[in-house]
């Protein structure tokens, strides 16, 4: 199969055609040899994005999420890329798990899936999960996300035993005792009347994450940052040369704890949405390269778990197929980063940490690319999403970025241009 994409623009290249052959970037080759000649309408191809921290919730939810839809959304969005955490029915803390999520991922088709299995078994800090056999059956990083691994000297087993397969360690930072409410607390929890949950449980478990990679010279991934203490702490132990990488999500840097003054349970995640000053955090942590990631948390949810009372709704939301347009939107167009860094933070950052290779587009390079219209604004709505959730805070939100067309390994995984 032959494919050539032209009128594009080309993300760090001054081409302006692509050629692609058997799945692979190609050189050029006539446009009667091809089997297909893509008009790309002037918009932007970028590599394919890479998501490290996805909740597909196949095996067990599939009610909430199939990974059939899951990529497929991931396909929208632009991703050709995602990790999928554990925190399945069963959990994914076994090579047989493991290998069942790569064959429901390969018949979907729609995205590569690389597993991230569980550091403990069941999920339960008791003991060590088959961190090793999971590795052979294809995991690229151990989490119990989306709790956190509790316990320091159980954090130190898991560091210790996943560095010796050379593969990181991603922790949800909370220090249960401190982390029981349903939104941040603060003015708006007790304005609102909803317990809440302080700052102080993501930065003290950060902390001692930090401190136990310095100790043991080992690297630690900190998932979903959402404070100025954690950004702060973070900055500072990469001025110290510690092995420590974090990643937040486009929620933390576009939103706040006011959304949550209405109680719409769309705003509810974990962690919660903080005050201006931590979103503002946030955002230097990303301008600075303090944040090395941006994820989605992608947590699909059936309408029963988010149209109950808000302090008993379930925590998180859908962000595959916004992500992409959201950060362009608040970080490149208005000037904050450049094109550039936000496909370090959503490509290349993520392959590296985890090992992934992706984001190439050399002759021979995997053909996984995405095309993006950078100039036209588009409304996001919930009810085009193809995820099974609904559960997102950004229905109706004027964004430009939109997915035009996706490509993996040279086959067609979403497509809107016409």
């Amino acid at each position: 199969m032959k494919t050539i994409i032209k009128n594009c623009k080309i993300f760090n290249s001054d081409k302006d055609i692509i050629y692609i052959a058997d799945g692979k970037f190609s050189e050029a080759f006539a446009e009667n040899e091809a089997d297909e000649v893509i008009d790309a309408k002037g918009n932007t191809v970028f590599p394919g994005l890479v998501d490290m921290h996805v909740h597909l919730r196949e095996p067990g939810y599939e009610y909430r999420e199939t990974i059939a839809t899951g990529t497929a959304a991931a396909a929208r969005g632009g991703f050709t890329a995602v990790c999928s955490m554990p925190n399945t029915l069963p959990v994914c803390d076994n090579a047989a798990v493991v290998s069942g999520i790569l064959k429901k991922a390969a018949e979907a088709g729609n995205c590569r899936v690389y597993p991230i299995g569980a550091a403990t078994k069941d999920i339960e800090d008791t003991e060590l999960a088959e961190i090793g056999l999971m590795k052979e059956a294809g995991i690229v990083a151990v989490s119990d996300d989306g709790k956190p691994i509790p316990t320091a000297g159980m954090m130190r087993k898991v560091l210790e035993y996943a560095s010796d397969f050379d593969i990181p360690v991603l922790n949800h930072c909370e220090e249960k005792s401190l982390g029981t409410g349903a939104m941040n607390e603060g003015e708006v929890s007790t304005s609102i009347g909803i317990r809440g949950c302080s700052t102080a449980a993501e930065d003290i478990m950060i902390s001692r994450d930090i401190i136990l990679a310095e100790y043991l010279n080992v690297p630690v991934h900190i998932c979903h940052v959402s404070t100025l203490g954690g950004v702060r702490m973070i900055r500072e132990a990469k001025a110290r040369g510690v092995k420590v990488t974090a990643e937040t999500c486009p929620h933390y840097f576009t939103l706040t704890d006011k959304a949550c003054e209405n109680y719409d349970t769309n705003f509810k995640m974990h962690p919660p949405l903080r005050t201006e000053e931590h979103r503002l955090a946030i955002i230097e942590g990303i301008k600075d390269g303090t944040i090395d990631c941006i994820v989605t948390d992608h947590a699909p949810h059936h309408q029963d778990e988010k149209e109950v009372e808000f302090s008993h709704a379930n925590n998180g939301i859908v962000g595959l197929e916004s992500s992409f347009a959201l950060s362009y939107t608040y970080l490149v167009k208005t000037g904050i980063i450049s094109i550039e860094k936000l496909m370090d933070l959503m490509c290349y950052n993520p392959s590296n940490i985890l090992k992934l290779g992706r984001g190439g587009m050399a002759v021979g390079d995997d053909a996984d690319l995405t095309i993006m219209d950078l100039d036209h604004e588009f409304t996001f709505e919930k009810d085009k999403m193809l995820t099974k959730g609904r559960n997102t805070p950004f229905d109706g939100w004027k964004l430009y970025g939109e997915t035009q067309l996706t490509i993996m390994g040279g086959k067609k995984t979403y497509e809107k241009l016409c």
